[in-house]
């Protein structure tokens, strides 16, 4: 496989994807893009929620004192990567998805629910069950970061980029264009529809996983390269 593919989410979720990839039998690249600092938030009454609903592991890994504050509310965790750092920290996994947080909200089980959603600053909406509720609470951002030279010269030969948010889609095409790197050398695969849609047109070919995963990511990656 001579095509070099790059994964540019922030850290620690790049030297995961690099991890999963080598389990594969890929070689994968990291350059993160961006890095994820805490913000401040403010927790609601406890009394009021019966259950944190987990996108990403940054939740967990930035949610500071308002979180601790509620380790005794069980959560639904988008998938096994962020259930597993979710009970590293103490809380209690309900429930862990397979396909996005839209398939979890699917699978809660029957009866009035008040969620709290612990969110990055650029989230996914949500479509709720009935008898479901929700909050919000932005506890954490992606910063974005220049390219790193050794990139640009990667892309400039042709390579394969892993997408794993619509925010690193758009500042990977921002650099590419600020850059004036050729969009028509570079390959795309993204975790999603939205995500895809987020990085726009003009790539040499732009490929969506099936299901939200990092492992049909990495095998949608190594079809695009054969």
């Amino acid at each position: 496989m001579s095509t070099a593919i790059l994964s540019i989410r922030p850290q620690p979720g790049a030297q995961a994807t690099c991890q999963t990839g080598a389990e594969m039998g890929l070689e994968i690249t990291p350059y993160p893009l961006s890095r994820i600092e805490p913000l401040a938030w403010e927790a609601p009454d406890p009394a009021t929620i019966d259950a944190l609903l987990i996108g990403s592991a940054n939740a967990i890994r930035h949610g500071g004192e308002s979180l601790r504050a509620l380790r005794g509310k069980p959560v639904f965790a988008v998938g096994r990567s962020t259930a597993a750092v979710a009970k590293s920290a103490g809380f209690t996994v309900q429930l862990a998805g397979q396909g996005g947080l839209q398939e979890l909200l699917s699978r809660i089980p029957a009866g009035r629910v008040r969620l709290l959603r612990i969110a990055g600053r650029d989230h996914v909406p949500l479509q709720l069950p009935e008898q479901v509720s929700m909050e919000t609470r932005i506890a954490y951002a992606a910063q974005d970061v220049a390219m790193p030279d050794p990139m640009q010269a990667q892309l400039a030969e042709g390579a394969l980029v892993l997408l794993h948010s619509a925010g690193s889609a758009r500042h990977l095409r921002a650099e590419c264009e600020r850059l004036n790197l050729d969009l028509g050398a570079i390959a795309i695969a993204a975790l999603g529809p939205r995500i895809a849609d987020a990085a726009g047109e003009g790539w040499a070919r732009i490929g969506t996983a099936p299901q939200p995963t990092d492992q049909a990511l990495l095998a949608l990656a190594a079809d695009m390269c054969h």
